[in-house]
């Protein structure tokens, strides 16, 4: 199964509460983190909220 790298490029600072919440539940608190997860509808979900603070990279194993 594919793995996504998320990386985040942008700041939080004015966003809405639910935007902010997504971003701590990918495991993401500044800028230039980065986490990888299972390529599932779930996380695909939750960037696409946040898909203008986040670069998304497919990596393959």
């Amino acid at each position: 199964m594919a793995k996504l790298k998320i990386t985040q490029v942008r700041s939080t600072i004015g966003c809405r509460y639910n935007q902010i919440a997504t971003m701590e539940a990918l495991g993401l608190k500044k800028i230039g983190s980065q986490k990888i997860h299972e390529d599932t509808p779930s996380i695909r979900g939750m960037i696409k909220k946040v898909q203008h603070l986040v670069n998304v990279e497919e990596i393959e194993e």
